[in-house]
């Protein structure tokens, strides 16, 4: 075997942008990776509240999924089009709308999410703190999927790298790139999701309000301010104040909201398990 491996070209890989081809439509990797995260979470969460202590019932879960899922589109949407690209849909307005032509931000997604929980617990009488807690169980699976996913595309890569793992995306020149969106899927989806996963099945973490949420908030900051060092920044932003991405700028905020969901643990009451 050769002491030098020349970089994985990403053509060589044969990923097809499609996923599925149903007569006239066709689905690409990232709205099935959204299908398949909202439909694997909607059964995980039926489950989950068969557990003692549950705030909300398989009924809730039912309308939850559907408040969440406005809110993770909505909100994604929203996020990208004033944080990312506001030139062109100043431009172009009805391009908010056309979500196949891709543009989400997680961050955005997650005010949306969060925001969905609020109004949903409020008009039922629950624990808000305590639905974001066994949401955020679940949400690592979407993650994990879109990361995925934005690796078969072939798109979000990240910065030059010499290491041996470099992959040449044919839209990025030449260069070998590090291959950041799979870092992310690890971290940021399949890290989180065995940690929180085993937290909620092993141990009374799911009785204690913010817990589950606050350490998913923080443990997704982290991951996502590193991997920026990493990958490129968006083209149409370049580095920002103190040479940070605005991935990492929005990402801050998420930081100090886990953080402080954990650091006021003491002040909540523990959640009975009946």
């Amino acid at each position: 075997m050769p002491l030098f491996q020349p970089p994985v070209e990403w053509e060589s890989l044969g990923f097809d942008p499609v996923a599925l081809s149903l007569g006239p439509l066709d689905f690409r990797w990232y709205s099935l990776a959204y299908i398949l995260g909202i439909l694997i979470g909607w059964f995980l969460l039926m489950r989950m509240t068969r557990r003692p202590g549950s705030p909300m019932t398989a009924a809730h879960v039912d309308d939850l999924v559907t408040w969440c899922t406005l809110g993770v589109i909505m909100g994604g949407r929203f996020a990208y089009v004033i944080f990312y690209d506001p030139a062109k849909f100043l431009g172009d307005p009805l391009a908010v709308f056309r979500l196949w032509e891709g543009g989400m931000s997680f961050h955005g997604g997650l005010l949306g999410v969060i925001l969905a929980i609020m109004l949903y617990a409020r008009a039922k009488g629950l624990s808000a703190l305590r639905i974001l807690d066994y949401v955020a169980v679940v949400t690592p699976i979407g993650l994990m999927l879109g990361r995925l996913a934005n690796f078969v595309n072939g798109e979000l890569w990240g910065r030059p790298t010499d290491g041996s793992w470099g992959i040449i995306f044919p839209a990025a020149g030449p260069e070998p790139r590090h291959p950041s969106t799979l870092y992310q899927a690890a971290l940021e989806g399949l890290l989180l999701l065995i940690v929180l996963n085993f937290l909620f099945w092993a141990s009374r973490a799911r009785l204690y309000p913010g817990m589950l949420g606050g350490l998913f908030i923080l443990g997704y900051g982290l991951s996502r301010f590193f991997v920026e060092f990493l990958r490129a920044p968006d083209a149409q932003l370049g580095l920002l104040a103190f040479g940070l991405s605005m991935g990492q700028l929005l990402t801050l905020p998420m930081i100090a909201f886990g953080l402080w969901l954990l650091a006021t643990l003491g002040k909540r009451p523990q959640a009975a398990e009946r």
